[in-house]
């Protein structure tokens, strides 16, 4: 009995003060529409909330007195609100946040552990979005982000075939992410491009400079996170929109048509683009024969938002035929030639008929990629911290068809099948303490299939690290910084070459019976391990004026092709041979930036040093009298090489947006980067032709005016015209090694473009148009960083003029139908 007296008391004094404590409750909207996972937080008191995927929320077991709430949330204007609590009493509170529409707030994933704004970040990041993208009209994806971000470059082969660069570094030192899943193709072939829907992405977050804290090895320049085209559907209602775009150049027609449907917390997204085009042209080469292409892609997105997280599924599917240019020509007339004999010889290849020239249709020799992927985001909310995972499987298929009188037999076939994870926990929230552990990697397999070339083995890869990484604020010091450790594990066994009796090309031999055959690839097992990390400081002046500083420790274990490739890849025309006794690339970078996002203007100056242990960059081989070394006829042979490197430049921007002419922006931007090569016996042996590092792209300052209408025109609406100004300077600073690379002159390209969006009665956009004009001038030029200006096979020219020249004048046009 008197045990029950004792509970009796224990609970009428809990009922008590219960009873003297207060309750919050709320919803947070912006624009009517709700703003789930909003924090909620009375600071004083330790206390808060999230807000669920309808807004609301509760604050249970209040003080009563007289606090400030905090409300926040990526991608808002913060509020704090002064508010009284009664005892026993509920306070009701309707807040509404204004989007942040700030550069130094946009939402970035990309990187970092956990969603934060660029403003808080001492890593620098750059985000382009899908209007500017759509601005800066392109073949391919790639070419957009480059126009829109300083400091990022690509090497190209062609209209569509972009590979990404950052500060000078590229291949698999530059990450590509679809959705927060890392893209696994082949990545060190020149020849392909992103297998990725470029009119799919709504925006692109790049990281300029060491990421492999978060990523491990292969994002040691960097990263560029392509985010799918989510759009906002009302439940139970279908949208979608129709694009169609073209360019006179090429002849390039593109179309995608996408449907969005919402209903009982999920969102279905569904996209289909098909693009075509001719070869290119310019007026010193005419029609570049070899570069048309035709591609398709599929893209099927489900999502669901709940009060425990979300959930979202994906599957794409990227199929390109891409032509393979050789750059033969006619001796006298620098008319193209193609190939029609399996052994011939090149000075009297037949010359291409104009027809050919102009056709959409694609010539036998070209190559096929197909990619397939399929991958699940989910996050789980833990009270106040959360779990990510990831998981994506992906399948790679590449076939080059370079036999002109077999069209059907493939020279190169290979299937490569990655299996991505990835799983992170981000910590509750300590003392202001943010901590988040993860672990990620892969497992991949590549096999040959019916091919007659083989450039690189049979290989398993099992890749695996662990990271920790935490941030804090202290006062005006945004502070961040983690460490990780990596292994990778990388093995194949004997792969044999032999002859195929019935076509007498080359071909895989398998089993036990191995006689005449060549062991092209003897047996390989390797671990690369790597320590990577990074810690950084962002000082907030004030909320529109920082300094950010940060130093990072890259790591990228070598890729196949640099330690086990040992034949022709037959869409690069080289033979490739690799060194089985690379080690790792680690590199130490120290970035250091100032960033003023005023109300006239924005500010960026960006300052970084970057310095590479066990660089590997490849280069011609020649022989002990100086002899290029022919392998196969008509192909170059290189051969992987590593020493240390250092790569130093800068970036900086000045955005006029002035408040007494709203109208008017006047963006501009400045890019240099300098790569030094710092192999002691090279340099003394070849001097200043080794002193550089290949494709280094040259000083590049870009100015753009852009006039926007501030009022519609009848129903014309977002009228805007802007003319561009690409100045790229000579390129004298390059690996001359054997004539790897040669001097590129220095040229200005002009570019206008223009756009408006036509609404109906109501208001409601039902078309949005998007007009451009690059190369104005029809400048020829030859950019230092395309690989055609280097498919030359005479030593001498009647023109003067040797290798491929870039695109000339192309006008292009872009039509968006949202229903």
């Amino acid at each position: 009995m008197k045990q029950f007296f004792t509970l009796l008391s224990a609970l009428i004094l809990t009922l008590s003060l219960q009873a003297q404590q207060g309750t919050v409750k709320g919803k947070v909207t912006s624009g009517g529409k709700p703003v789930q996972f909003a924090n909620i937080v009375i600071p004083s008191l330790k206390a808060g909330a999230t807000a669920d995927q309808q807004g609301f929320f509760t604050i249970q077991h209040v003080q009563p007195g007289a606090y400030d709430i905090k409300i926040s949330m990526i991608g808002y204007q913060p509020l704090t609100l002064k508010k009284s609590i009664l005892a026993g009493k509920v306070t009701l509170l309707d807040i509404s946040l204004e989007e942040d529409l700030s550069k130094l707030n946009e939402v970035v994933v990309t990187g970092v552990s956990r969603a934060t704004a660029v403003r808080k970040n001492p890593i620098p990041i750059a985000v382009i979005g899908k209007r500017e993208m759509n601005m800066n009209v392109n073949n391919n994806l790639i070419d957009a982000i480059v126009k829109g971000i300083p400091g990022v470059s690509a090497v190209t082969t062609g209209p569509n075939i972009s590979k990404p660069f950052i500060r000078g570094l590229g291949y698999n030192r530059v990450l590509t992410l679809f959705d927060g899943v890392r893209q696994e193709g082949q990545q060190w072939g020149d020849e392909h491009g992103i297998e990725i829907d470029q009119y799919g992405v709504s925006r692109a977050e790049v990281v300029k400079g060491p990421a492999s804290l978060t990523y491990g090895s292969d994002a040691l320049a960097g990263v560029i996170n392509m985010i799918p085209d989510i759009p906002e559907v009302e439940p139970g209602k279908l949208k979608g929109s129709f694009l169609a775009d073209y360019h006179s150049n090429n002849g390039m027609i593109g179309s995608s048509l996408g449907l969005a449907y919402n209903k009982n917390d999920w969102k279905y997204v569904l996209r289909g683009t098909v693009k075509t085009a001719h070869n290119y042209r310019n007026k010193v080469d005419g029609f570049v024969y070899g570069t048309a292409f035709r591609e398709y892609n599929l893209t099927a997105l489900a999502r669901v938002d709940k009060s425990w997280g979300h959930s979202q599924w994906g599957a794409t599917l990227y199929d390109n035929m891409q032509e393979i240019p050789d750059g033969s020509r006619d001796s006298l007339t620098r008319k193209f030639t193609r190939q029609v004999k399996e052994d011939d010889d090149i000075t009297n290849r037949p010359i291409v008929p104009d027809n050919l020239l102009r056709t959409y249709t694609l010539n036998p020799l070209h190559q096929h990629i197909q990619h397939y992927r399929a991958y699940n985001n989910t996050r789980w909310i833990l009270n106040r911290g959360d779990i990510n995972t990831t998981i994506g499987v992906q399948q790679s298929i590449r076939r080059e068809y370079n036999h002109p009188e077999m069209v059907a037999q493939p020279g190169l076939y290979v299937v490569l099948n990655t299996l991505n994870y990835d799983v992170r926990y981000n910590l509750p929230s300590l003392n202001g303490l943010e901590t988040t552990v993860g672990v990620n990697g892969m497992y991949q397999t590549n096999r040959s299939k019916n091919g007659t070339d083989f450039p690189i083995p049979d290989y398993n890869l099992f890749d695996i690290g662990g990271f920790v990484f935490a941030k804090k604020t202290l006062g005006q010091l945004d502070v961040s910084g983690g460490v990780r450790y990596d292994s990778r594990h990388i093995r194949w066994n004997d792969f044999y070459v032999g002859t195929n009796k019935d076509n007498g090309f080359g071909q895989h031999v398998t089993g036990p019976d191995t006689a005449g055959a060549t062991l092209q690839f003897p047996s390989f097992r390797h671990s690369y391990t790597g320590i990577s990390g990074s810690l950084g400081v962002t000082w907030n002046i004030s909320k529109r004026v920082l300094i950010k500083a940060n130093i990072a420790r890259g790591y990228r274990a070598p890729n196949i092709t640099e330690i086990g490739s040992n034949g022709l890849d037959p869409g690069a025309h080289i033979v490739y041979l690799g060194n089985r006794e690379f080690k790792p690339e680690f590199s130490l970078q120290e970035d250091i930036g100032f960033l003023a996002y005023l109300p006239d203007a924005d500010i960026s100056v960006e300052l970084f040093n970057n310095n590479i242990d066990n660089y590997i960059y490849q280069a011609r081989l020649y022989d002990a009298n100086g002899d290029a070394v022919v392998i196969v006829p008509g192909n170059a042979t290189y051969r992987y090489q590593q020493s240390s490197a250092r790569l130093y430049g800068a970036e900086a921007s000045v955005n006029l947006h002035p408040r007494i002419v709203p109208w008017l922006n006047w963006n501009n931007s400045i890019a240099y980067t300098e790569g030094l090569n710092r192999n002691k016996p090279l340099i003394d042996k070849y001097g200043d032709a080794a002193r550089y590092l290949p494709f280094i792209p040259p000083l590049h300052i870009r100015s753009e005016v852009r006039a926007t209408a501030q009022r519609n025109f009848g129903r014309l609406t977002k009228t805007y015209v802007r003319l561009e100004a690409d100045r790229f300077a000579d390129q004298s600073h390059f690996y001359g090694v054997d004539n790897t690379e040669t001097f590129t002159a220095g040229y200005t390209l002009f570019n206008i473009g223009a756009g408006t969006a036509l609404t109906n009665r109501k208001g409601r956009s039902v078309l949005e148009l998007f007009l451009q004009l690059d190369n104005v001038f029809d400048v020829a030029y030859q950019a230092n960083m395309n690989r055609l200006k280097y498919f030359e096979y005479y030593s001498a020219s009647p023109n003067g003029r040797l290798g491929i020249y870039n695109m000339g004048r192309n006008f292009s046009a872009k039509v968006v139908v949202p229903f």
